[in-house]
C-alpha cells in the first residue's frame, strides 16, 4: 500500500501577472545601415529575401525586386557571378529610381571575387561574402593537416585580398555581410577545427578583425546552416565569442537549403523562432525552393507570433470540440476574409462561452458561440451584443467601424 507523506508542502500564492515578463529582450547590437534600412540598433527585425532572376536580365530583375519589396521586403539580395553582372546591377539600381523607389541592395560575392565585389559595391548599399570561397583554397589530396606557418600564410592572402573591398565600403560608409555557410567552410577551417559550429564561428571572427584593423564596422554577420541544430549552435556560440571579444555586431539569421512546402517552413521557424526567442538575431531571411514572393509571409508570421513586429491581424481561435455551437472553421474563414487586410488587431473567434471569454481575454474584438443559432460580440473583456448568427460577421465589421479602427481593403 502506498505511504503517503505525513505533511504535504502548500504551494507558493501565485504570482502577480508583472512577475512574469513575458517581453523577449533582444541582444543589444550596434546599428548598420542598408540604405534607407537600418539593421541592429533596436530597430525592428527587417526581413530579407533574394531574387532568383539573372542580374543580366535587367528588366526582369528590376520587377522582381520591385515585387518582394512591395510585399514588404525591405532589403533584397542579388547575385553577380561576373564582371557583367556587377555592372549591370548600376542600370537595375537607377531603372529602379527612375520607375519606383530606392531600394536597398545586397551583392552576393564569391570565388576570388574582389575585382567583381569592387565594382558592385559602387552600385549596392551592402556587399556578402562567404569567408569559405571569398580566398578559394583549391583542397590538396592527401592533406592531414594544415601548419601554423601554413595557416598563418593564408591568413596574410585573405587580408592582402580583402583589404581594398573593405576600404571602398567604409568610405562609401556602405555595409558588409561576413556570410558563413555550414557546407562551404574553407579546407583550412575544416582541418584545424572540424566541421562544427566553432569552424563556422572562427571563420567569421577571422574576416571581423580584419576589418576592425581597418577601422571598419558596418558589419553584419551570419552562421546558416541546412541544420536546424548546427545554425542555432553556431549563433549561440558567436554571440558568447562576441560577447568576451565585445563585439556587438548584428546577425542576419536563416536555416540555408530549408527547401519548400509545410516542412520547408516549419524547418526554417524552427531555426529562426528558436534563436529571436532568445533576444538573438536583427535581420532575417527564410530560404525556400519556390518563387522568393512566398518567402515574405513566412518572415512576418515568425516575427508576428513572438510578438516582434505587427504587421497583420493577429487571430485567435480555439480547435473546436463537442461544445462549439457553430461551424467554426467556416466562420473563422469568414472572419479572416473580411478583416485580414486590416493591420494591428488581435480577434478572437471561440466556439463557446465555457473558455471563450478567458482564452481571448487579451484579444481586441472576440466573436463567441454563446446560445445555439446566435453569437455574442466582445471588445476586450466586454460583451456589446448579441446577434444572429448569420449577422455576426457584418455586425463585427460594424463594431471594429464603430471604434474607427477599420480602414477599407
Amino acid at each position: 500500500m502506498q505511504t503517503l507523506p505525513s505533511s504535504i508542502p502548500q504551494a507558493s500564492p501565485p504570482a502577480s501577472d508583472a512577475a512574469f515578463d513575458t517581453t523577449i529582450r533582444r541582444r543589444q547590437t550596434r546599428p548598420v545601415a542598408v540604405g534607407g534600412v537600418t539593421i541592429g540598433g533596436g530597430h525592428p527585425v527587417v526581413v530579407q529575401s533574394m531574387i532568383n532572376e539573372d542580374t543580366l536580365d535587367i528588366q526582369g530583375s528590376v520587377a522582381a525586386i520591385r515585387r518582394l519589396h512591395q510585399m514588404g521586403c525591405e532589403i533584397v539580395r542579388v547575385t553577380v557571378p561576373s564582371m557583367a553582372h556587377a555592372k549591370a546591377l548600376a542600370t537595375i539600381r537607377q531603372e529602379l529610381v527612375d520607375t519606383y523607389q530606392p531600394v536597398p541592395l545586397v551583392a552576393d560575392v564569391h570565388h576570388n571575387g574582389l575585382k567583381i565585389a569592387l565594382e558592385v559595391a559602387k552600385h549596392v548599399d551592402k556587399v556578402r561574402i562567404n569567408p569559405g570561397l571569398y580566398v578559394f583554397e583549391k583542397p590538396q589530396t592527401g592533406r592531414t593537416a594544415y601548419t601554423a606557418a601554413e595557416f598563418e600564410e593564408i591568413g596574410l592572402k585573405i587580408r592582402d585580398t580583402l583589404e581594398p573591398l573593405v576600404v571602398s565600403l567604409r568610405d562609401q560608409g556602405k555595409a558588409m555581410r561576413i556570410g558563413v555557410n555550414h557546407g562551404s567552410l574553407a579546407e583550412r577551417m575544416l582541418f584545424t577545427y572540424g566541421d562544427t559550429p566553432a569552424g563556422m564561428v572562427e571563420s567569421a571572427l577571422e574576416f571581423i578583425t580584419i576589418c576592425q584593423s581597418l577601422d571598419f564596422r558596418n558589419l553584419v554577420i551570419s552562421l546558416k546552416a541546412s541544420r536546424v541544430p548546427v545554425m542555432v549552435a553556431a549563433y549561440r556560440l558567436m554571440v558568447k565569442r562576441m560577447d568576451e571579444l565585445g563585439m556587438d555586431y548584428p546577425l542576419h539569421l536563416g536555416v540555408t537549403e530549408a527547401g519548400d512546402g509545410e516542412y520547408g517552413r516549419i524547418k526554417s521557424t524552427a531555426g529562426i523562432a528558436t534563436l529571436l526567442a532568445d533576444g538573438i538575431g536583427d535581420t532575417i531571411r527564410v530560404s525556400l525552393t519556390e518563387a522568393p514572393e512566398k518567402e515574405i509571409p513566412v518572415c512576418y508570421s515568425i516575427l508576428q507570433a513572438l510578438g516582434l513586429r505587427k504587421t497583420m491581424v493577429e487571430y485567435v481561435a480555439c480547435p473546436s470540440c463537442g461544445r462549439t455551437l457553430f461551424n467554426l472553421e467556416e466562420v473563422l474563414h469568414q472572419v479572416r476574409q473580411a478583416t485580414e487586410h486590416l493591420t494591428g488587431l488581435d480577434i478572437a473567434v471561440m466556439g463557446c462561452i465555457v473558455n471563450g471569454p478567458g482564452e481571448m481575454a487579451d484579444a481586441d474584438y472576440g466573436y463567441v458561440g454563446k446560445t445555439p443559432g446566435y453569437i455574442s460580440l466582445y471588445r476586450g473583456r466586454q460583451e456589446i451584443k448579441r446577434v444572429p448568427e448569420g449577422e455576426g460577421v457584418a455586425e463585427l465589421i460594424q463594431l471594429i467601424k464603430a471604434d474607427g479602427r477599420w480602414v477599407d481593403p
